[in-house]
């Protein structure tokens, strides 16, 4: 079903929705609109324990953005290996680490200018 266009802002949270959905650990949301020549509006990262939780956190996201927004990415990678899974929409990108490659990877430090909310999951 197609909705009407939404905000950066509110896919975002709809991205953060369907991490949860799935227990996606260590949700940070970074901010971008005001970083200069940033790609996107919010980059979206979590953690998951696996690369059957990282697939099925993907997997929440991509449901929970098409049923509320109509919505689907315009690129994805990573399914293959579930070791990092890139959902792309294009002002929102979405990544879903195995905590190992977050780590290297370390994406809050790279984009360091943004704000960063970190999303506290509650029990």
């Amino acid at each position: 079903m197609i909705k009407s266009e939404i905000s950066s802002s509110q896919l975002a949270d709809l991205v953060v929705q369907g991490m949860l959905e799935k227990k996606g650990q260590n949700i940070a949301v970074l901010d971008l609109r005001d970083v200069k020549n940033a790609i996107a509006d919010y980059f979206i990262i979590c953690s998951g324990t696996s690369d059957t939780q990282v697939n099925a956190i993907a997997d929440s996201v991509l449901e929970e953005v098409e049923k509320q927004s109509g919505q689907d990415p315009w690129h994805k990678e990573g399914f293959q290996n579930r070791e990092w899974i890139l959902l792309d929409y294009l002002d929102v990108v979405c990544h879903i680490f195995q905590k190992e490659k977050r780590t290297f990877y370390d994406l809050e430090e790279f984009w360091g200018d943004a704000k960063i909310k970190y999303i506290e999951i509650s029990q």
